[in-house]
């Protein structure tokens, strides 16, 4: 593409200009006029998310803006995996599967550790897409074995990937292989002498809570759901946080403590409307009203 030698924010500022449009119509619906602006001054560089949709607007790939070798500011590889973990955040399957098909055949995701992330994200595509459970379960097995082929002694990745294949088994409701993957995995992690991401315990420990109260072993499950809080609390950590509430909240009524369960559940809604996810605090709001009328 020949921009070697070219900062991005005139790289931004020549397409925006090449392809005729004003300050404002590449800003619109992306971020504000005055953002753009400071874009293309380089006083400060849009997200991965902000950068994929001026690119979509601009009609040229995402990689355009990565052919800048004498600048270093973005890394194309590690903007496509963010990229990626953003879409699988808000369960956007079908933009994940449209990165890894188009980035399967690119040299650079050649690469032990890269190739390994788009096989893991597949397989997490190819279940919640096509419902394929086989092929999902054999692609993130496949993931493991590029690094770990016998399973022994797990990276923080491999784990990662191994509680996907828990969460799957968790949804497809096989809760018994789902507790067994869960359990596997938290082991493993506990094993680790340094963990980078504390979010993974979080998700073990919130998936095998789920695992559990489906599997009507309350008590069990609310051993996790508590310690996932307590996790929560200590790496002040919100992630998961009110899920876990409700999963304690949810247990506690089954075994009968509905004091509890009312308290654990109010602290839910707390939670999610302070994160401003009025979708989730008005869902718990509704089951909290079904089941403690019942009870």
């Amino acid at each position: 593409m020949g921009l070697v030698g070219y900062r991005f924010g005139e790289i931004l500022e020549s397409l925006r200009i090449y392809k005729g449009m004003t300050v404002l119509e590449l800003a619109s619906g992306i971020c504000s006029e005055e953002e753009l602006i400071s874009f293309e001054k380089e006083e400060k560089y849009p997200t991965i998310d902000q950068l994929h949709q001026i690119a979509l607007k601009l009609n040229v790939e995402l990689n355009y803006f990565f052919d800048i070798a004498s600048t270093g500011t973005f890394n194309y590889a590690i903007a496509v995996t963010e990229l990626i973990k953003k879409y699988k955040r808000e369960r956007d399957y079908k933009a994940i599967y449209e990165i890894i098909k188009k980035e399967q055949e690119n040299p650079l995701f050649k690469h032990t550790s890269l190739r390994q992330f788009l096989l893991w994200h597949e397989g997490i595509c190819v279940y919640y897409l096509f419902h394929d459970k086989a092929r999902s379960l054999a692609l993130l097995n496949e993931a493991v074995s590029i690094t770990n082929p016998s399973r022994e002694e797990l990276t923080e990745r491999e784990i990662e990937i191994l509680t996907s294949v828990a969460i799957i088994e968790k949804d497809s409701e096989n809760l018994e292989t789902a507790i067994k993957v869960f359990s596997e995995a938290l082991t493993n992690l506990a094993n680790l002498p340094h963990i980078l991401d504390s979010r993974i315990w979080l998700r073990i420990l919130y998936g095998l809570s789920q695992a559990l109260s489906k599997s009507e072993k309350y008590s069990e499950s609310l051993i996790y759901s508590k310690k996932g809080i307590d996790n929560c609390i200590h790496e002040e950590n919100m992630y998961l946080f009110g899920e876990l509430h409700y999963q304690s909240g949810m247990n506690y009524i089954k075994i009968g403590d509905l004091k509890r369960g009312k308290d654990y559940l109010e602290q839910a809604v707390t939670i999610f409307k302070m994160q401003r996810n009025d979708k989730f605090s008005s869902l718990v709001e509704l089951e909290m009203e079904k089941l403690l009328k019942y009870c």
